[in-house]
């Protein structure tokens, strides 16, 4: 059991009035020592606990009493105490294998837990899930869950996970629809192995055996320049290889609709990009909770930056968000500020400098015709290259503070730059450079078409 480190207490809280102290650890509460955040959340939810913390290597026994309705205001270290489930697969396209040496060591651990699936939107495989868990979930209605489903031909999802387990472990899935869990699915493509006539195949088992799900995304591998010999198959899609996963998808949209009322299976965006289609009208996507595998984020982001809607991405967590804590208010890291919006204005009134919105090869295919439309004459779209995984990673959220300099050093420093807050956590980027390591003062901005048009008028006006 790893220990629970109480790291913030509010001011005026229960658990201020209480005694309790930032730094303090948490032994138990009411006697019982909780597994996780959740039986943490639990535990504490009563008017009255019996809190014991142990300080400078002493025990204490501590009550906490608070009104209905009153938080405890503690926030404690982790979100998973009994330690992760780490993953025993070897999924060739993993990109946990693919990452560089030398990066935070909790970048390279690899989960399999359904609690950090219900917590953060990561994808669980079921391999590693257990007949206690399934009552868990069941019982505290765990819910939605995240399953990486990939194939359902049995042989075909154990030699893509590299785990024989993988050939049975889709039955909790059935018995979690079963038992009314709301799952999201995902394939992960990989040219060769589970596209063509074994996706299709996995379409039409998901239609007969899981048709309680709510939604399936088909996401393209990633691939880096780190990607190990064992996995030397796997490949990125070539433009006519992402059309016909879009054409599928269409195809399988109706049969979807015809049959369930809902479209369930979506490609996302990155096989829109590869393809050079123009994405779907953002009425199509039927849920959000698939926003973070890019299924309908930048349709939803031009909506947003048009107007039509000021909150259409409800923003969960990104790749790699969960591995450096949880917050106690909610589940996403709190993210750094960089330079004020105040002061670049006022920096752009007494300077000939530009307005540059720094995003990701992706990105910027997106907000180039945006701003163009605008006739933002101010404005340049300074899309990065992703060189530290090879180049071959277009998303912003998979940007480092190295790559960013490489492009900050290009520029005036009488310019102002705007950066997406993807591209953060607690303040860091991948590499683990934090926003004071960058060679010139950043503008975070919300990953939102709508706070980016907002963040633009502001910085525009009065300065043209």
């Amino acid at each position: 059991m790893a220990k629970i480190e109480i790291v913030a207490v509010e001011e005026g809280s229960a658990a201020k009035l209480a005694g309790i102290q930032s730094g303090d650890e948490l032994i138990n509460i009411n006697g019982l020592v909780p597994r996780d955040i959740l039986e943490y959340r639990q535990l504490i939810d009563s008017s009255n606990v019996a809190i014991e913390i142990r300080r400078k290597g002493e025990s204490h026994q501590v009550e906490v009493e608070r009104d209905f309705n009153e938080l405890v205001g503690m926030e404690v270290s982790s979100s998973v105490f009994d330690k992760v489930r780490t993953c025993d697969n070897h999924c060739e396209f993993c990109f946990i294998y693919q990452l560089p040496k030398g990066m935070r060591k909790s970048l390279y651990q690899k989960d399999d837990d359904y609690r950090l699936s219900f917590l953060y939107g990561n994808f669980t495989t079921l391999t590693r899930f257990t007949e206690s868990d399934f009552e868990r979930v069941v019982t505290e209605g765990l819910s939605p869950l995240f399953v990486s489903i990939h194939a359902t031909d049995p042989h075909v999802r154990a030699d893509m996970l590299r785990n024989k387990r993988g050939a049975v472990s889709l039955r909790w899935l059935r018995h979690l629809l079963a038992n009314g869990i709301e799952v999201h699915g995902q394939v992960v493509v990989c040219p060769g192995v589970n596209d063509g006539a074994v996706l299709e195949d996995t379409l039409a088992s998901v239609l007969e055996h899981y048709s309680q799900l709510k939604s399936l995304a088909l996401v393209p591998l990633g691939v880096s320049d780190y990607t190990p010999e064992s996995s030397s198959r796997m490949r990125p899609h070539t433009k006519q290889e992402a059309e016909a996963i879009i054409d599928l998808t269409l195809e399988w949209q109706e049969i979807f609709n015809r049959t369930l009322a809902h479209p369930m299976v979506y490609a996302s965006d990155e096989y829109f990009l590869i393809a050079m289609r123009e994405f779907p009208n953002a009425d199509i996507y039927r849920c959000s909770e698939q926003i973070e595998n890019g299924v309908g984020l930048s349709s939803n982001f031009i909506k947003e930056w048009q107007g039509q809607n000021e909150n259409l991405h409800s923003y969960k967590s990104g790749f790699f968000q969960w591995v450096d804590g949880a917050p106690n208010g909610s589940y996403r890291p709190k993210l750094f500020p960089g330079t004020s919006l105040e002061d670049s204005r006022e920096k752009l009134k007494v300077s000939s400098g530009r307005i540059k919105v720094l995003t990701g090869e992706y990105g910027k295919s997106i907000l180039e015709p945006l701003v163009a439309d605008l006739n933002l004459k101010l404005v340049d779209i300074c899309a990065i290259k992703n060189e530290y995984f090879g180049g071959n990673i277009g998303v912003a959220g998979l940007l480092t503070g190295e790559d960013i300099n490489k492009t900050l050093d290009k520029y005036s420093d009488d310019d102002v730059f705007l950066l997406p807050d993807v591209c953060l956590n607690e303040g860091r980027f991948l590499d683990g450079m934090s926003t004071d390591g960058l060679s010139k003062s950043v503008v975070i901005v919300p990953t939102s078409g709508y706070q980016l048009r907002k963040t633009l008028d502001y910085l525009v006006s009065e300065t043209i």
